[in-house]
């Protein structure tokens, strides 16, 4: 199966998780997994939140912010990937003075 985020209608997303400023995304969901093609433009976040249930890995396609994984702050560039286990929180910050394009992927359960 191919995804082809064109045909997917983009969702603007204010704050989402409490995170500041917008979060554009184009979202699959076929009730199993989400997968998105998101993007933050600068100043941008998706706000701490903790994986209960399930889990999300995330791949930096361009750009590059800040991950706030269990109150740690890291930096990360395109081509990097990070994976936020069961049971864990995590952020992603845009703070650079350019747009951040990644994919995630969040199955329902890990």
């Amino acid at each position: 199966m191919t995804i082809d985020f064109d045909r997917i209608p983009e969702s603007i997303i204010p704050n989402f998780k409490g995170g500041e400023k917008a979060l554009r995304a184009r979202i699959f969901d076929d009730g199993t997994n989400k997968i998105l093609k998101g993007l933050l433009v600068p100043g941008a976040s998706i706000g701490p939140h903790t994986h209960e249930t399930n889990c999300e890995t995330i791949l930096i396609l361009k750009g590059h912010g800040s991950i706030i994984y269990d109150g740690e702050t890291a930096g990360i560039h395109e081509g990097d990937v990070h994976y936020c286990p069961k049971g864990h929180t995590h952020s992603l910050v845009n703070d650079s003075d350019s747009d951040l394009e990644f994919i995630g992927v969040v199955p329902e359960r890990c």
